[in-house]
């Protein structure tokens, strides 16, 4: 049986990290997941500059996307300057015969010039997605997800994003503990809960102050099943409820509500995942009270049922 053909597009003037991204994830043996063919073929004759100073020399051109299972454009040199068009017919060719298409950080542009993104959700690197939208009216752009799904195609936000975007097609492929494998070995997250507005604030300075917010996050992650009000947080921390509210949001990014629900979720798809419990008892352990409003919040947040998260990502 012939192994799956993962095909990445470099280009010229490419970024080194962009370009080990995908590299990395799929181009590497990891124990209990299944090895794929990795191809790094190019629209451009070599050799390909990086932004690091060296060259890369790439042995396949864009036929190796006649090929391909899944295509990663990994990135893209200049969000002002159009992908070739021989690149965008490639593309379109290989998603019309089913492979999917995946475009990490500004490789969402390339995606969107060859039109593969109209009428689609999608995200790129915070930094460009409101000259995202305006240049791509036809795309919904969502600006505050790491990655986004819709049908084959697949869009990542920026840099690092990357990996949780490689991570999750890991995920979907070969299950949760494959996805964790991986991320143990590249001393990364196996799923980062929240998306890439709470990284988008500058950090802040540290302070006794920081210190007692920093707690009081802790505290509460260790007791999601628990109701928590403003007014008894802000006094644990030894704020006013309106400094609070405000380090609060500068500190992670999230209003207090919204970080909950994140964790909460996140609790929850690790339960699903890792116990036997019932849906049930884990909407109760994750603060969710009842299954109906897990239910409710997982059908919102990740588009299934958190039974059905189970069957797919159980270990």
């Amino acid at each position: 049986m012939s192994r799956p053909v993962i095909a990445v597009v470099a280009f010229d003037r490419i970024s080194p990290f962009h370009i080990s991204v995908p590299c990395v994830v799929f181009g590497e043996p990891h124990p209990g997941v299944p090895d794929v063919e990795l191809r790094v073929c190019a629209a451009e004759p070599g050799p390909l500059t990086t932004t690091a100073g060296f060259d890369l020399v790439v042995h396949h051109d864009l036929s190796a996307l006649a090929e391909a299972d899944t295509v990663i454009v990994p990135s893209w040199r200049d969000p002002a300057e159009r992908a070739p068009a021989a690149l965008c017919e490639a593309l379109v060719a290989a998603q019309a015969r089913g492979a999917q298409i995946v475009g990490l950080c500004l490789g969402a542009y390339v995606l969107a010039d060859a039109g593969l993104l109209d009428g689609c959700r999608a995200t790129t690197h915070w930094g460009f997605t409101a000259d995202f939208a305006r240049r791509f009216p036809a795309v919904e752009v969502d600006p505050d997800v790491l990655y986004v799904e819709s049908g084959r195609v697949m869009t990542s936000a920026g840099t690092a994003a990357g990996i949780d975007c490689c991570l999750h097609l890991i995920r979907a492929r070969h299950g949760a503990e494959a996805a964790n494998r991986i991320a143990r070995r590249l001393v990364v997250a196996p799923h980062r809960q929240g998306g890439q507005a709470q990284f988008i604030e500058q950090p802040v300075p540290a302070t006794a102050r920081d210190d007692r917010l920093g707690e009081v996050i802790a505290w509460m992650r260790a007791r999601l099943d628990q109701s928590h009000s403003l007014d008894h947080l802000a006094a644990r921390a030894l704020m006013g409820r309106r400094t609070f509210t405000r380090r609060f949001r500068l500190h992670t990014g999230q209003t207090v509500g919204d970080w909950l629900a994140s964790e909460r979720l996140a609790r929850a798809q690790q339960l699903l995942e890792g116990s036997e419990q019932s849906v049930e008892r884990i909407a109760e352990l994750a603060g969710f009270g009842t299954a109906a409003t897990l239910r409710q919040r997982f059908q919102a947040a990740f588009g299934i049922s958190p039974s059905v998260w189970r069957k797919a990502f159980k270990g």
